[in-house]
């Protein structure tokens, strides 16, 4: 099966990564992907800045790989989304040529020949990769293994508390999943002036927060499942990611200064619409927050595992990632920086041959830094091209103190409450310095 190419799923970061270093290696990839330019995901939040310099978003054998060409690598800085997709990831499938496609979904893989049944031949028979085109046609592609790198920007977690969509918000038009361009004059229209609940505690629901709180007779108002805010602002001046750190300090500063309001311990269990056209949101437990006329739930995102349902994946049955790698990753046990190296071994699956790398690998862990992926598929590009060694070789530091609190904590109460006593309804916070008294 040599000559058969390494099919890599998804033209974003650290599949075009992946491609590099299977090239460099001697193998051939084929990057298959669905949207009709390189970094169709991140072009998705072009206008969002990256915590991550230009020195940790560019990969060592991308980097080999354009040097030829006469890119000139940008200079350090933070780039936005759209920065990113141009400035790095468009040059890179350029590099890459005839080796990547666009407009080419993946829709199902599966042994050939074989469903996830059949035992006999999984070791010698190839890979099929069941691939949809942008016009309408479909094709069969034969692949030695399969590097699965489409990431979960498809799939955002719902509003819903209990991980379903709550009573009322599927196909409700006031409900958004991704943080709004509010540099566009008609998106900031829509937000401004208006109450806008943000649900998350993520980096995702910061930049929101901070960026609402610029719109003029904007009222934000924060929803948290947990019952504390505790360390959802991150590690403030201590985080080694400068831009990450201050991001949550600026999120802090707005709600110490009274422009949000916080929520705690509010789960929601119904979307409600008025005559209006407003909303109302209804908790678990029946408590209510009206009116609102804008949701962004902004709760994370989930993997897209259903193509893959033929082949033999050993996954967490909590995180949704590989089994070797969850307890790595697990967000109520590590920040996003106590991550320890993992590569080929922690990300294989009883199907030979076929990886998950990237965001995807991490399933519904909440972050994700490229320099992971990076370094996840240069060591599967080693495996796959018989360099053991070289793929156990694992090494990566990645910057400390980025908190990353998983779902587990959301019950969390004061240091001061407990057990029989804690509240149970939703606690509106204020964190707001007292106003400063007169002479």
């Amino acid at each position: 099966m040599d000559e058969l190419p390494v099919v890599v799923v998804g033209a974003g970061p650290v599949g075009l990564a992946a491609a590099a270093h299977l090239a460099e290696r001697g193998l051939r990839p084929l990057v298959l992907e669905a949207g009709a330019q390189a970094g169709a995901a991140v072009r998705r939040w072009h206008h969002v800045r990256l915590f991550s310099a230009w020195t940790e978003l560019v990969d060592p054998a991308a980097a080999r790989l354009l040097a030829p060409t006469g890119w000139q690598r940008p200079a350090d800085g933070y780039p936005t989304g759209a920065q990113w997709a141009q400035e790095y990831l468009e040059p890179l499938a350029d590099a890459l040529g005839d080796r990547v496609r666009f407009g080419a979904r993946v829709v199902g893989v599966a042994r050939r020949g074989r469903d996830r049944l059949v035992d006999s031949g999984r070791d010698t028979e190839p890979l099929t990769v069941h691939v949809r085109h942008d016009d309408g046609t479909e094709e069969r592609v034969t692949a030695r293994a399969l590097v699965d790198a489409s990431g979960t920007w498809g799939g955002p977690n719902p509003l819903g508390g209990d991980g379903l969509p709550a009573v009322g918000e599927r196909g409700q038009a006031r409900v958004s999943y991704r943080v709004p361009d509010l540099q566009d004059p008609q998106v900031a229209a829509r937000y401004a002036g208006g109450r806008v609940a943000v649900a998350g505690s993520g980096h995702s629901a910061l930049t929101a927060l901070v960026a609402l709180t610029a719109l003029p007779d904007t009222e934000v108002v924060w929803l948290l499942r947990r019952g504390v805010v505790g360390n959802a602002f991150g590690g403030g001046d201590a985080d080694q990611l400068p831009a990450r750190g201050a991001l949550g300090l600026r999120a802090e500063q707005a709600v110490r200064a009274g422009r949000v309001q916080v929520v705690t311990g509010f789960r929601t269990a119904a979307v409600e619409s008025a005559v209006d056209g407003r909303l109302a949101l209804v908790s678990s437990a029946g408590h209510r927050v009206e009116p609102v006329d804008e949701v962004l739930a902004l709760t994370g995102f989930r993997p897209d595992l259903a193509w893959l349902s033929e082949l033999r994946l050993d996954l967490d049955p909590v995180l949704q990632a590989p089994t070797a790698l969850a307890p790595l990753i697990d967000p109520n046990a590590h920040s996003c920086g106590s991550v320890p190296p993992h590569g080929a071994t922690e990300l294989a699956h009883p199907e030979p041959g076929v990886f998950l790398a990237g965001m995807k690998s991490y399933g519904r862990a909440p972050t994700f830094l490229a320099l992971t992926g990076y370094e996840q598929v240069r060591s599967i590009a080693a495996e796959l091209a018989g360099d053991h060694e070289s793929a156990s070789r694992v090494e990566l530091v990645l910057p400390e103190t980025g908190v990353c609190g998983g779902a587990g904590v959301f019950d969390a109460q004061d240091d001061d409450t407990t057990g029989c006593c804690a509240p149970t309804g939703p606690q509106v916070l204020s964190l707001s310095a007292p106003a400063p008294q007169g002479p």
